[in-house]
């Protein structure tokens, strides 16, 4: 190739570049807009969404539509009439004697974000004010020092962070959360976010808008659980995002700080963890994180309205339902309907992968369950326990986020695999144990399908979780342990 070849198609690959990352927002400008400054003449303190109805009519109308939206294949919130726990109704077996084992439900748009967490029966009595976090815009101003500060997570939910809350005016995650409500300036309000990032030596004091754009999102779609003194909400990334680094920070810095687990298991009797929704940490693993495409990008794309203006949607949902916006602004050499089946390809082998990772899970706690009735040797039983722990943990980090494996292909997959040998082991270490004391293996493989399928059987979503033991297979705990939302 001549130089004049060469210069010309550096500079085509150069232009290139730069249309990519402007179409998908891997912009270095810093945070805030670079439009004329906003005043929107609010107080500081606002935290109703309504109070930015009239100032901003086009994304207040956006949010709302998250009120009713079509389902995908795998999600990207329902509408209310399938607002139940059908889909997957295993999760009262390997959720048993946890609060997620009463209700577990199809996700809703946002807006329904403070109707569930009060109605949920998962959140009782006992629930402290940790559970909240993530639901209301009242959250900022409950943990200033003047209102309830510090003593914000672990106050009783419903007796004094929820009628705070209401009292407060709040909102369902809203337009506070993400924005200053008097110059819309981007910006980060949960104090778990900022420290989580220095714990992996990330300074977020001065980011870019594109990060911001993540940052915002990131706040809340994230693995956590609540430190054991205090009840603070704390995220596990001090060794990185991955779900194998997550587990170690668990066994290392969670344990030093007292926290074992979120619950013991009912059926196995082993000390569990429950994955939240790890969208945050699933993406940055991932391509699309790893080339700076941004969560607003995706979920957030740039829409006109009647030949307005253009402005960034607030309806969050699935990208699929806007594949235009959101996909082929950087993927137009694909149609929609080809980008539409790529996804979904990935996602049904993903969904396949996931379903055979717990149907495998669901086997090895009824194994270790009959070691423990056997009287197995218990460092043999501790073994078989810890097995399932992390069996469970790398299946559920990804049963968990809500992208069916897309946001990180290869990760989720590798999660799978690791999860399904977790407990094929146990399995293995417990028939070994078994057979040594004489127990029928066949005899409890049997009785293993027969309290599965007690458990499918069962009609009434509260009810299953009633099923999953039995005189065979007797529970290991009382029930139910408090869950965090």
């Amino acid at each position: 190739m001549n130089s004049l070849k060469r210069a010309l198609l550096l500079a085509v690959v150069a232009i290139f570049a730069l249309a990519i990352m402007a179409a998908c927002g891997a912009k270095d400008t810093k945070n805030g807009s670079a439009s004329e400054p906003i005043d929107t003449g609010l107080p500081a303190d606002t935290i109703s969404n309504e109070a930015f109805k009239d100032l901003f009519p086009l994304q207040y109308e956006s949010f709302n539509a998250t009120k009713d939206m079509s389902d995908t294949k795998y999600g990207g919130s329902v509408p209310t009439s399938k607002f139940d726990q059908s889909k997957e109704p295993l999760l009262p077996i390997l959720f048993n004697g946890y609060g997620f084992a009463l209700e577990y439900n199809e996700d809703r748009g946002h807006v329904y974000a403070n109707e569930d967490i009060e109605k949920i029966a998962r959140i009782n009595d006992k629930s402290f004010g940790s559970c909240l976090t993530c639901k209301s815009t009242a959250v900022p101003q409950l943990l200033k020092e003047e209102n309830m500060g510090d003593k914000y997570w672990g106050a009783n939910f419903r007796a004094e962070v929820l009628p705070a809350a209401k009292e407060m005016g709040h909102s369902p995650i809203g337009c506070s959360d993400c924005h200053d409500p008097q110059t819309m300036e981007l910006r980060v309000t949960r104090p778990s976010f900022a420290k989580a990032m220095e714990s992996q030596g990330i300074d977020i004091s001065n980011p870019t808008k594109n990060q911001m754009r993540t940052y915002v999102c990131a706040q809340c779609h994230v693995e956590y659980y609540f430190e054991p003194e205090k009840k603070e909400v704390v995220f596990p990334w001090a060794n990185g995002f991955k779900p194998e680094e997550m587990y170690e920070y668990y066994e290392t810095v969670a344990k030093d700080q007292g926290f074992k687990s979120d619950w013991q298991h009912n059926i196995s009797g082993a000390p569990m963890l429950k994955a939240q929704h790890p969208e945050f940490e699933t993406v940055s693993t991932g391509t699309h994180g790893k080339n700076g495409v941004s969560c607003a990008d995706c979920h957030m794309p740039y829409e006109r309205s009647d030949g307005k203006k253009k402005v960034s949607s607030h309806n969050w949902t699935s990208p699929l339902k806007n594949i235009e916006a959101s996909c082929r602004t950087c993927h137009a050499d694909k149609t929609a309907e080809e980008l539409k089946n790529n996804v979904e390809s990935i996602q049904d082998t993903h969904k396949d992968a996931l379903d055979k990772a717990e149907e495998i899970s669901v086997s090895s706690h009824y194994y270790v369950n009959k070691m423990i009735t056997a009287k197995a040797p218990a460092a043999k039983i501790a073994e078989a326990q810890e097995l399932v722990r992390k069996a469970q943990w790398f299946w559920d980090i990804i049963a968990a986020e809500n992208s069916t494996g897309f946001h990180n292909p290869q990760g989720a997959m590798d999660s799978l695999k690791m999860s399904s040998e977790y407990s094929s082991e146990a399995i293995i270490l417990a028939t070994e144990e078994l057979v040594k004391l004489g127990v029928n293996v066949d005899e409890l493989k049997a009785e293993i399908e027969k309290a599965t399928k007690a458990v499918l059987a069962e009609t009434d979503n509260f009810k299953k979780k009633d099923h999953a033991t039995n005189t065979f297979f007797p529970a290991q705990q009382p029930p139910a342990t408090p869950a965090k939302k």
